[in-house]
């Protein structure tokens, strides 16, 4: 399909990103979803929201002013940036009603007294100014915004009170921290039979006269900056349209604020001053409500366990066989582990029990996220100075998870492992683990393939898949991408390795995966049935977009399970009828990658790490393995079809990316809920 006609024919994917965020928000405004489950879920929503400030919008403004330009046949509508805030903005008016309206009243039925918008009671000025006195005055730092220094950077996304006084006579404009890193954002204290929950920028507020003796204070309004990320625009765009977006972004202050928020009310006068000092001209200048930050419901201090989701204990398999390593159970056959629903314990024992096996000899891995206490790692660690050959690809541009990752990787070096950093040119997405077993005089291999990282904590809420195999000819094909990897340069051929069995990012997954859907596409033609399955967190590529509306055109029927960034049209008459677009939120965050092809009946099923996205098909290394083992593919068919069912936790996107609900007659499906109950069976 020519490009004169694809530019047509994508969604914008930061509209289509908004779009999922809205649907978080409306989890927290579902009335069957237990209360401190939605307060999560208005601590979600501020979170990615953050995020979007930080990653998205500096890249969408330096867009927007190349448009405008002319430059590059670089071409964003007039009113995207417009659309952008007014999604924005109308999703927040949502948000407030959501939380006075809905969530504080429900709160106060269960006698919890949550302190918004108001001055504190009365009956609780003693307790909270003792706390004040003991507890916040130590952490207060004023800054005399006349006075200040250039050196004074309000730090991103942290908080901050603007405060106009007079003092003998003189008028001043004071900068206070609001010091949630170094205290709970939430104070609770209980009087009888109730329990009040105080923000900690009420208790400020509140005893500011103490801070600042002697002074009238005629204005006390709280703020946050939001800063960009280092962003690496080359894992997002290709060549010349990242360095242009890069010098747009330099001409701009170092930590470029994208946006200024601001409780309502701030003098003109004021905010001029705050704008020429703290160099905010170029910020999107919000005005929000009083309190900054809701991210921090995430630590709301109740715990009342009829008002959270019930407890799914973890299910534990594989069972432990008295005798019998994990190495022998995955020799017999392929496992397929599926956190959260299932224990993470089985791929923590995978790793310990190579850390001290006397036959294991090699382990690799790559690792992406970090857990901030890795048992991984240390089992890593161990397998070093147990005189094992330990050889750890790190990804250090893991957006903020950098500083993590390098901790662990000097942990490391230190005892002996051997790691090796992605290059800039070249980041490293894929999950992968082999272990090298010298049984008699041969290798003999066994591995982790998975479609999340290796990271203990994050598999408490995000669903996932890791395949235990060994597979020799898969596991192969493994180790020649880590050595290939250990060269630390960017593929020049994608011939350079002949892969048979796995599909890898910059080799041939973007190749085979056209491939498998060509094939739907010449079966509908030979009007046999012919039908693709694809779940994915983002949907951007436009080639296999446009592969998969030639697919839908020919008849294929094609059901796609996206969670965020969908920028493929579904249900357009010509284009794309034969494509529906889901999207499910619920306890657990969707993130396992699945791709089945019907084949005739004979269907291929892969599992993986990459999204179809530019980063992941063009500047990364992804991979997407195939699962032979029949039992496995049945569950995964099941999984996805309850999935497909779900009328409960799904939604269907249209062709404008609105959510739609599902309404039906028909019993309630639950997808999460059931494959818990599927994995216990």
């Amino acid at each position: 399909m020519p490009e004169t006609v694809l530019k047509n024919i994508f969604y914008d994917r930061d509209l289509s990103w908004l779009s999922f965020n809205e649907r978080v928000l409306q989890e927290a405004n579902r009335e069957n979803v237990p209360l401190l489950e939605r307060v999560k879920f208005l601590s979600i929503y501020s979170s990615n929201l953050d995020e979007f400030y930080r990653v998205r919008m500096p890249v969408l403004l330096a867009l927007t002013k190349l448009s405008k330009k002319g430059k590059n046949n670089i071409h964003v509508e007039d009113d995207l940036l417009e659309g952008v805030n007014a999604a924005i903005r109308s999703h927040q008016q949502e948000y407030g009603q959501i939380l006075k309206s809905a969530i504080i009243p429900h709160l106060r039925e269960n006698k919890i007294n949550f302190v918004y918008g108001h001055d504190i009671p009365e009956e609780l000025n003693p307790i909270v100014n003792r706390y004040f006195l003991s507890q916040v005055l130590a952490f207060l730092q004023p800054v005399n915004l006349a006075e200040a220094k250039s050196s004074f950077f309000p730090n991103n996304n942290e908080l901050y009170f603007l405060i106009n006084l007079l003092q003998n006579g003189k008028e001043e404009t004071i900068i206070l921290n609001i010091p949630s890193n170094n205290l709970p954002r939430f104070y609770k204290t209980t009087i009888g039979e109730e329990t009040f929950i105080v923000f900690l920028d009420d208790i400020i507020r509140s005893n500011l006269n103490i801070l600042f003796k002697g002074a009238e204070i005629t204005g006390c309004f709280s703020f946050k900056i939001t800063r960009t990320a280092e962003i690496d625009l080359k894992d997002e765009y290709a060549g010349n349209l990242a360095d242009q977006i890069e010098k747009q972004l330099q001409k701009r202050d170092f930590g470029l604020a994208t946006r200024f928020l601001h409780q309502p009310g701030v003098p003109e006068l004021t905010m001029k001053l705050l704008a020429k000092k703290l160099n905010l001209q170029n910020a999107n200048v919000v005005e929000g409500g009083r309190y900054h930050n809701l991210k921090d419901f995430a630590s709301f201090p109740v715990h009342i366990p009829k008002l959270s989701n019930p407890e799914w204990p973890k299910i534990n398999y594989p069972e432990i066989i008295k005798g019998e390593s994990l190495y022998e159970q995955i020799l017999e056959k392929d496992m397929l582990i599926n956190p959260p629903y299932q224990s993470y314990d089985s791929v923590l024992r995978f790793f310990n029990e190579a850390a001290t096996d006397p036959q294991v000899e090699e382990i690799y891995i790559t690792l992406y996220r970090v857990a901030s206490d890795s048992k991984i790692v240390n089992a890593l660690i161990s397998a070093a100075k147990n005189g094992k050959k330990v050889f750890v690809l790190v990804e250090l541009k893991a957006r903020f998870d950098e500083a993590n990752n390098i901790k662990w990787a000097k942990k490391m070096k230190e005892a002996g492992v051997d790691i090796s950093y992605s290059v800039t040119a070249l980041k490293v997405h894929a999950k992968i683990a082999l272990v090298k077993r010298k049984i008699g005089l041969r290798h003999v291999y066994a591995g982790l393939f998975a479609t999340g990282n290796f990271n203990e904590t994050t598999a408490n809420f995000y669903t996932d898949h890791i395949l235990m195999t060994a597979h020799q000819g898969m596991l192969r094909e493994m180790e020649l991408l880590f050595i290939f990897l250990a060269k630390r340069v960017k593929p020049t051929d994608p011939d350079l390795i002949k892969f048979k069995y796995l599909l890898v990012a910059q080799f041939n997954l973007q190749q085979q995966f056209i491939s498998l859907i060509h094939r739907e596409i010449l079966n509908a033609q030979k009007s046999e049935k012919a039908s693709i399955i694809i779940k994915l967190n983002n949907l951007e590529e436009k080639v296999l977009i446009a592969k998969l509306y030639e697919a839908s055109q020919a008849g294929v029927k094609i059901e796609l399970i996206i969670r965020g960034i969908c920028r493929l049209i579904p249900g357009v008459k010509g284009m794309s009828e034969n494509i529906k677009v889901r999207r499910i939120v619920d306890r657990y965050l969707e993130h396992g990658r699945v791709f089945v092809f019907h084949n005739q009946g004979d269907e291929e099923i892969y599992l993986g790490s990459a999204d179809w996205m530019n980063r992941n098909i063009y500047r990364r290394i992804e991979v997407c393995f195939p699962i032979f083992d029949d039992a496995i593919k049945k569950e995964i068919k099941s999984m996805i079809k309850l999935q497909l069912e779900d009328n409960v936790q799904a939604v269907l996107l249209n062709d404008k990316m609105i959510n739609i609900p599902i309404v039906t007659k028909q019993e309630p499906i639950q997808s999460q809920y059931r494959i818990y109950q599927l994995l216990k069976q």
